[in-house]
């Protein structure tokens, strides 16, 4: 088993290596976020599945919120390009 150095700047770069590899793995994920009326929002998650489904595009909600006015807030997500 390899030894670590315990300096602060080794442990600044090891931090900074974990994060740069993090956002190469997240990069390759298309999101766009958007904001409707609840029947609006519906209708434009089904659209998503519909354009990009799920079995070759990993469609998906990420997140969402309900809003002041019967506004939807969502995330959709999913891959680039299907193999």
């Amino acid at each position: 088993m390899a030894t670590r150095t315990r300096k602060p700047i080794d442990l600044a770069k090891r931090v900074a290596e974990r994060r740069s590899k993090q956002k190469r793995a997240e990069s390759a994920w298309r999101r766009e976020t958007f904001r409707l009326p609840r029947e609006e929002a519906r209708a434009k998650a089904r659209e998503w599945f519909e354009r990009f489904p799920k079995a070759a595009y990993m469609t998906e909600i990420e997140s969402w919120r309900e809003l002041a006015d019967n506004q939807i807030e969502f995330v959709m997500r999913r891959l680039p390009s299907a193999d």
